[in-house]
């Protein structure tokens, strides 16, 4: 019978500890160390400091930055088990010098890291630069939906909250009629009930306190949003999986070695209104960087989410040789034209969204004569010129509508529309070719389809999606702890900063 030797891993032994031979050359752990002691300038955390004279001792800038930093590289995002683990971790006490802070110093020091968080992080982009990791030769832009601090179940357009608040308010005033009306109920039940009635109460002083000093969020398109009680600078967003309540994490980065450039959090799923500030950001970091002239001679990628009118005539103007699809790429491309697969997916993701409802008739399926300028719906009744002339995206469309009456009693009804007709028929818009505009949307378009535009928008995807990719999963910073668009700003940038660091982390030795 085999004898093997017991297996003490679980047994605690008291060795001696070098400290400084734990940080092994071509770790990330080393490469954080030696970019926070060699190279970055951490004066600006002197003016949070006036202790010199009386006071407990601070703890050094640079052991907080080095035990968040490589607590976030590995998806210790939270400040209690950051402590925790410069209390019992080797590797944490070897960075820190066995300095054991405590959570709330831990915390504190990262919320106030927004007024420090942006020179550190051109710093280290300038290291990037000489160590050869920027090309200049493409940059990609894309964004990242992160969970947020706050729960999505506390949001809501002013109208729904006040809704919300008068919901509570009455359930409350029940559980008290209640307590009138029965004088025979037990201690348990009247301590379960008042404490129920203390939870309604306290969320309804919580809205009413939040409508009292808060303003009605509008979106982009002029109509009013959900506001989040607990974090109003958040938004409730649909992800490919669930709805979150969160940010989205705007990052640009360059081709060569995924180097991240420019990081931003925004408050809205959309991603359209991100990419002009996010490109005037990008221009003055490298102005930074000391090459101004960069967006002359730079490739620039970007799918489908900021490709708009407005966004392609600002790229104009920029220099920048841009490649941004729009929503019908694909479709446009011969090689998914005859691929099954594509076709197969795209109807399980209609049929999905749709919830198995049939195809509606599109806009190819109603007969529209040019020259008459009239239109014929796919059963054969003539649709009234509801306007003749409209401008969107610089061309220029009739709008027909169905006449209600005919709408209502059709047959086809369910295959042109979703609900039964209210206030108007179904509605459907013609280009009117010969007034037409050459917008900057058709030039993308022309410019986006030829082979050599093809070729480059392909390259999108290995430049910017594997660092979202780096940053979600392999590093687990999947989550916001923060709240606040500076805070949750600054630590979106904090996570992009651990990105860049493991980029230097085999140039430094």
């Amino acid at each position: 019978m085999a004898n093997y030797k017991p297996d003490l891993s679980c047994q605690s032994k008291f060795i001696p500890v070098d400290f400084s031979q734990q940080i092994i050359p071509g770790t990330f752990e080393y490469a954080l160390a030696h970019i926070i002691e060699n190279h970055l300038d951490l004066s600006g955390f002197d003016e949070w400091f006036n202790n010199d004279k009386g006071g407990a001792a601070a703890y050094s800038p640079a052991v907080m930055l080095k035990i968040i930093l490589f607590a976030y590289s590995r998806g210790l995002i939270n400040s209690r088990r950051i402590a925790n683990a410069c209390e019992t971790n080797i590797t944490f006490m070897s960075l820190s010098g066995d300095v054991q802070p405590h959570y709330t110093s831990i915390a504190s020091f990262v919320a106030r890291m927004k007024t420090q968080i942006e020179p550190f992080f051109t710093q280290v982009l300038m290291i990037c630069d000489r160590e050869g990791l920027i090309g200049r030769n493409m940059f990609a832009i894309d964004g990242c939906k992160i969970k947020s601090n706050a729960s999505k179940e506390w949001s809501g357009t002013i109208e729904e909250l006040t809704r919300k608040e008068a919901k509570l308010r009455r359930a409350s005033q029940r559980i008290l009629a209640r307590h009138q009306a029965q004088d025979t109920l037990s201690e348990d039940e009247v301590s379960h009930d008042l404490k129920q009635k203390a939870k309604l109460d306290s969320s309804a002083e919580k809205i009413k306190q939040f409508l009292a000093t808060n303003q009605e969020k509008i979106g982009n398109r002029g109509k009013p949003v959900k506001s989040n009680i607990t974090d109003p600078d958040s938004a409730k967003m649909t992800t490919s999986k669930r709805t979150i309540q969160g940010y989205n994490g705007i990052a640009i980065d360059d081709d060569k070695c995924q180097v991240i450039l420019q990081a931003q959090t925004w408050g809205s799923g959309g991603e359209q209104q991100t990419l002009k500030p996010a490109i005037e950001q990008l221009n003055n970091q490298l102005k930074k960087l000391g090459t101004p002239d960069t967006l002359q001679k730079v490739k620039f990628t970007a799918d489908s989410g900021f490709h708009s009118e407005d966004n392609l005539k600002y790229l104009s103007t920029t220099g920048l040789d841009s490649y941004i699809a729009d929503t019908k790429f694909r479709s446009r491309n011969p090689l998914f034209k005859s691929s099954e697969t594509y076709h197969t997916e795209q109807e399980k993701r209609r049929l999905k969204r749709s919830k198995g409802r049939p195809i509606l008739f599109a806009r190819e399926d109603f007969y529209f004569d040019l020259t008459t300028n009239t239109c014929i719906c796919p059963a054969g009744k003539r649709m009234w010129l509801q306007s003749s002339y409209i401008e969107t995206a610089g061309k220029r469309y009739s709008r027909f509508t169905g006449y209600l009456k005919d709408c209502r009693v059709c047959s086809l009804r369910t295959q042109c529309m979703r609900n039964k007709p209210k206030a108007t028929g179904r509605q459907v818009q013609f280009l009117q070719q010969s007034k037409s505009i050459i917008s900057y949307s058709d030039r993308m378009k022309v410019k986006i389809d030829s082979p050599i535009g093809r070729r480059q928008y392909s390259k999108r995807l290995g430049a910017i999606e594997p660092v979202f990719g780096n940053i979600t999963v392999n590093k687990g910073m999947n989550k916001f702890t923060l709240r606040g668009q500076d805070k949750v700003n600054a630590q979106w940038q904090m996570y992009c900063l651990v990105h860049n660091i493991e980029k230097l982390r085999n140039s430094l030795h």
